[in-house]
């Protein structure tokens, strides 16, 4: 998993979530017996693995990159658990432990599962760390797809670029905005379609972090479909689970809504087919939805298209581009070099003064002081040293 981007808030906000905690909490509890190893992987403030001790675990691997670790480790002392929870500061595919575990417990999804290196971390855990019939919190996340009418929720997305308060053309920001995605909550009473499956993330054996696939839809009404709405069941264990559906409780996880470039009247049984794409790419997956819309009946009507995708919604200066092409000769700035420097000096044998005042002797133009070198290197030192 990646070091986290929560704040404390936002552990806060997980915690009171109690559809969410309630449904991981009661997983522990079905799966967990006395003596029990466990890993909790993105640990964030301990609270599982402190649950984890408390219903008879006998050994705790807490494991947590971001220094909300720092946290957990006084939650856990405050609950008297210090002793039997192991904590590693760390990525957990950089991570070794003596035993396997029989529970591996993890949420590192963020609106939905397709988040970050999430699928590759569970993949690698179960190979690594997962002891032989051992138990994996999740075991699935069903992923499922419906059209919706939410006029209030598109207006708030292309309104400012629509509205054309001061008399300007602000069509390219417009063309940008329908190709990413947006958070949305609407009321079962807002889909336009049944919801059809597009995928099942069975973590007992799943490897590919890229989903893909096509559906295909007869509107239930007549109404005006603005998009598609995305959302996820977690299984996680025998008899628990928890949904950000439509239909469910409202949690941290708002379902996902994909645009289409244009709202779309339907009417009742008329057919939408959708293909849908999700890839990732480094850290961050990209999304791709083509639309085709099919003629309601009406002779000389022909059906409606839309091809629309996250790359065509991300916002890049042409510099930027050039310099991410295959035939761009790249040439390190006086930053670049400064960095290069920086982690060539730490070779295990210089105090970071050291390489502060090294920093300072052979780039003057970029560091005015030691101290201001020692801030730059500092922070490589946090982010890359063992």
């Amino acid at each position: 998993m990646s070091a986290s981007a929560y704040n404390l808030s936002g552990y806060g906000e997980m915690i009171a979530d109690r559809v969410r905690a309630g449904a991981f909490i009661g997983a522990l509890r079905a799966v967990i017996r006395p003596g029990a190893v466990v890993m909790d992987i993105g640990t964030g403030t301990g609270i599982m693995a402190v649950e984890a001790c408390r219903l008879g675990a006998s050994r705790v691997f807490a494991i947590e990159p971001s220094d909300v670790i720092q946290v957990a480790r006084e939650i856990a002392a405050a609950n008297h658990c210090a002793d039997k929870i192991e904590f590693i500061e760390d990525l957990s595919t950089n991570v070794t432990i003596p035993v396997r575990a029989d529970v591996i417990v993890s949420d590192l999804r963020g609106a939905l599962p397709l988040y970050d290196h999430h699928i590759a971390s569970i993949a690698d855990a179960r190979r690594r760390f997962l002891a032989p019939g051992g138990t994996l919190i999740g075991r699935k996340d069903r992923i499922w797809v419906a059209i919706v009418e939410a006029p209030e929720r598109y207006r708030q997305i292309v309104g400012p670029w629509d509205q054309d308060l001061q008399g300007q053309d602000l069509s390219p920001a417009r063309r940008l905005i329908v190709n990413d995605l947006h958070r949305i909550r609407v009321t079962p009473g807002q889909l336009l379609t049944s919801h059809n499956h597009w995928a099942t993330l069975d973590y007992t054996q799943i490897e590919d972090p890229d989903v893909q696939g096509e559906m295909i839809w007869k509107a239930d009404r007549d109404g005006t479909g603005h998009g598609l709405m995305i959302w996820f069941d977690a299984d996680l264990a025998d008899g628990v689970s928890f949904s950000n559906g439509p239909e469910s409780p409202e949690t941290v996880y708002s379902a996902m809504f994909l645009p289409w470039e244009e709202p779309v009247s339907l009417v009742r049984g008329q057919t939408v087919r959708v293909y849908l794409n999700s890839k990732l790419l480094e850290r961050n997956y990209f999304w791709r939805w083509i639309t085709r819309v099919e003629p309601a009946g009406l002779p000389g009507q022909a059906p409606i298209q839309f091809n629309q995708s996250q790359l065509a919604g991300t916002v890049m200066s042409l510099k930027r581009i050039h310099k991410g092409g295959s035939d761009f000769v790249p040439q390190l700035s006086e930053d670049g070099l400064a960095q290069r420097r920086t982690l060539e000096l730490m070779d295990g044998t210089a105090t970071l003064e050291q390489i502060a005042r090294r920093l300072t002797s052979e780039f003057p133009a970029r560091f005015l002081s030691w101290q201001q070198a020692l801030t730059f290197a500092a922070a490589f030192s946090i982010d890359n040293s063992r």
